[in-house]
């Protein structure tokens, strides 16, 4: 894996940024050693997050003055994708801890609770996971059925999760919830609670093609704590200015590090065949070609994006805006969709060697867990809910401007 953690996805050359990529290159080496074993045991990846901790990456996005580093998203999403190359559950599983991160930062410091929970994950290196699919709303995370029930100081929440990525593992849950019994489903809240403060009942389990991992059992999480770790402003805000952002943004980058790690072993077959066929490419060389010219292109997609969060990152009527919010989420989908196609044609590339699971060379656990990318939130349900901007946003008639 070494040979892959050159790849820098962000482009400010900052001595910050250089610093967390020198502390991720460790965790990568770590993270690489065990994941196959964590793929094959469906287990947490608990040597590299050991790894994670020691170099102080979960709390890069806190505000410097609570204790962190005020990391921004591109420097994040480099991690990301460094992490990808070398396991994919624990790129995805720290990419929704940051996702949740950028929440809090983004539109909790007004709360105190908010803040004092953030200075915690800094000082103690907190893992959060998310939960924001229950019930039969499955992955529509804009309508929740569970409402937070206030009295006095302090509230409950009791919510059947039909999953919680590493819900066992995690120091604290990032949920969304309703926000009185009689709101509608879409009027919802934000709430942040740490472990001492909710309990979780395993009730479904998480034996699945790929991803395996990231262990994300569905559980009842019955919540009860102080009413200050209830975010004040509106769910519907922090959806569209943190959580869809931070989302695709970190997940993409960590679904582009899978397809480079695939790609890094396509090209390495086909220096080794040429090797040992006196120079001569094998049949599935061209398709390197093709691999390595769409990992170009997600990585363009994803800097590009990048670049125009952090512009319009202070702007919530940018953020919120009709173009924005197509975009974003057309970023979800194109990479996604080409991270499984740059993966499938490393498979090409390597041929059976690329089959198999007992060589150096194999591809299986980097397609396997790809594959998660277009269904993790499902594309076709993100592209139906993008129909109606379609009809309101106008074509544009000329190329530039």
């Amino acid at each position: 894996m070494k040979g892959n953690q050159s790849a820098v996805l962000t482009t400010h050359g900052t001595s910050h940024a250089s610093d967390l990529a020198a502390r991720a290159a460790v965790v990568v080496d770590i993270a690489a050693k065990h994941a196959a074993s964590v793929d094959a045991n469906s287990k947490f990846p608990t040597a590299a997050f050991a790894a994670i901790r020691e170099q102080r990456l979960l709390g890069i996005m806190v505000p410097r003055a609570l204790g962190g580093e005020d990391a921004d998203f591109s420097t994040v999403a480099d991690v990301c994708y460094r992490l990808g190359q070398a396991c994919s559950a624990t790129a995805m599983i720290y990419a929704m801890h940051q996702v949740k991160v950028a929440c809090l930062v983004r539109n909790g410091l007004e709360d105190p609770a908010i803040r004092e929970l953030l200075a915690r994950l800094a000082k103690e290196e907190l893992l959060l996971a998310s939960s924001t699919t229950e019930g039969i709303a499955g992955g529509n995370v804009r309508a929740s059925e569970a409402p937070v029930i206030v009295d006095g100081d302090r509230f409950t929440l009791e919510r059947r999760a039909t999953c919680i990525s590493y819900g066992e593992a995690a120091d604290g849950i990032v949920t969304t919830a309703r926000r009185t019994p009689d709101s509608p489903a879409s009027d919802q809240v934000l709430v942040a609670v740490l472990k001492e403060d909710y309990s979780l009942t395993p009730s479904q389990t998480w034996d699945t093609f790929g991803m395996r991992g990231t262990c994300s059992e569905g559980y009842l999480l019955k919540v009860s704590a102080r009413k200050g770790f209830i975010m004040s402003q509106p769910y519907e805000r922090i959806h569209a200015e943190s959580m869809v952002p931070s989302a695709h943004l970190f997940w993409g980058s960590a679904w582009a590090g899978i397809a480079a790690s695939a790609t890094s072993r396509a090209q390495a077959f086909i220096r080794h065949a040429m090797r040992n066929g006196n120079g001569q490419l094998p049949p599935g060389a061209a398709h390197l070609t093709v691999a390595q010219a769409k990992l170009r292109t997600v990585r363009g997609l994803l800097t590009s994006m990048l670049a125009t969060f952090e512009r319009i990152k202070d702007d919530s009527k940018a953020l919120s805006s009709l173009d924005f919010q197509a975009s974003i989420a057309m970023t979800k989908i194109e990479v996604s969709e080409l991270a499984v196609a740059i993966v499938l044609e490393t498979l090409r590339a390597t041929g059976l060697s690329g089959y198999r699971n007992d060589n150096e060379f194999s591809v299986c656990r980097q397609l396997r867990d790809v594959l998660s990318s277009p269904i993790m939130i499902h594309n076709d349900r993100i592209l139906g809910n993008l129909a109606t901007p379609a009809l309101m946003t106008p074509v544009p008639h000329g190329l530039c401007g």
